[in-house]
């Protein structure tokens, strides 16, 4: 038997189940298909938050010009922002896996089975696999956890694509989080939901360029949003003359938590991990999985310990109070920021990165208290203009209850 079961092979399964192995446990992993796998997607983050971690080393590409536009403004964001060499990094956690010596099965979770001392899953295919306890990271979908539905999901979408073009769809060496401009449509189209370019400058003439929903629902199509990425590149003059990957992406953005009373333990997307401001998660992933990691290695140590008391303890660690707390302010903001117009939300991001450098980062990070996060908050109403302050009071009443469960936790 297993001291812990992983179910899943993506970023977050590979995250916990080597920061598990660091801890000397004898860990199995479970998946359709077994690592080494090709991770398609695109993971970017900000360089300073792996300078702490010394794994600046698995990004493939790093820019010190990086910018966004909003309002008629270009904003000069003065951070270095990554991509992650997907090779590196999944390399990164397999090394570790294999120092501790982890077991992998090929197959798909179907049910899981609680005892006294142990767990036991079935998988599709027949096989039983008993742990101590297990964690289910097998994604937004999970396979093992139990989720309160929800009627209101918001969804991130993208469609973008790698390759060469007539002539740089953004300035040479530069990296733009964010290009609202919104010029190249109709009066009708810009009263749609809005998006913006996510761009790269990926050196030898090749760039990423990506049409992003931050967030709404329902989902704005990928058909709508190659079509506007299509018009952003025709109204500036820039042709498509190579392609050579296209990324489609959509996951939710709000999710409810899961029971955090349940006896299968969860990580990452399946344990609703996805940052409600942004979409990122890899870097909570990085900072998070040790500590969950050391908690399970101190519950197991109890013979007797069930399944249950195992995973609430790493629950509780996961999911504190006060991360509970600013996962409720993230979402008040969310709700706020898909009910604004195209214009009060160029208004909104322009007095964002107006914030000292250090509040901002931190607020998309995910690393500020919460009484942090409410001054940085609070500063934002200040900069901003009296159009979004309105917006943004109104919400307050709207979604007061939102609010309130940053006071109960």
């Amino acid at each position: 038997m297993f001291d812990a079961l992983v179910v899943g092979a993506g970023p977050a399964g590979l995250a916990i189940a080597a920061a598990l192995c660091d801890e000397g446990l004898n860990v199995a992993g479970l998946a359709p298909v077994p690592p080494p796998v090709e991770w398609v997607n695109t993971y970017g983050i900000w360089c300073d938050e792996l300078e702490p971690m010394n794994l600046t080393h698995l990004l493939s590409h790093r820019w010190q010009n990086s910018v966004m536009y909003a309002a008629q403004r270009k904003v000069a964001l003065g951070r270095d922002y990554g991509l992650f060499d997907n090779g590196k990094l999944q390399n990164y956690f397999l090394e570790r896996c294999d120092r501790g010596k982890m077991v992998w099965h090929q197959g798909t979770a179907a049910a899981v089975e609680h005892f006294a001392h142990h767990s036991s899953v079935t998988t599709a295919e027949g096989t039983a696999l008993s742990a101590r306890v297990v964690i289910d990271a097998s994604g937004h979908n999970p396979a093992l956890l139990d989720r309160p539905k929800s009627e209101a999901i918001a969804y991130q979408a993208a469609y973008g694509i790698v390759g060469k073009f007539s002539s740089p769809p953004i300035d040479p060496q530069q990296f733009v989080l964010m290009d609202y401009r919104a010029d190249h449509l109709s009066p009708e189209e810009r009263r749609a939901p809005p998006t913006f370019l996510y761009a790269m400058d990926l050196g030898n003439d090749v760039f990423f360029v990506e049409e992003t929903s931050l967030s709404n629902s329902p989902a704005v199509t990928f058909e709508v949003l190659q079509q506007r990425l299509e018009q952003r590149l025709a109204f500036r003059g820039v042709q498509v003359k190579e392609v050579q990957h296209v990324e489609y992406c959509l996951f939710p953005m709000n999710l409810p938590l899961p029971s955090l009373d349940q006896a299968v333990m969860g990580f990452g997307g399946a344990a609703s991990m996805v940052h409600p401001a942004s979409g990122y998660m890899v870097g909570a992933l990085l900072r998070r999985a040790p500590g969950v990691a050391k908690t399970i290695a101190r519950a197991v140590e109890n013979p007797n310990a069930s399944p249950e008391s195992i995973a609430t303890s790493a629950w509780q660690t996961l999911w504190t109070s006060d991360e509970m707390r600013k996962r409720a302010l993230y979402l008040f903001g969310l709700e706020n920021l898909m009910r604004f117009e195209e214009q009060t939300l160029q208004a909104f991001f322009a007095s964002f990165f107006r914030l000292p450098r250090s509040q901002w980062s931190a607020f998309l990070a995910n690393t500020f208290s919460t009484p942090e996060m409410l001054q940085t908050m609070m500063n934002l109403f200040g900069y901003t203009t009296n159009e979004v302050r309105w917006n943004l009071v109104r919400s307050a009443w709207n979604e007061r209850a939102l609010l309130w469960n940053v006071l109960v936790g």
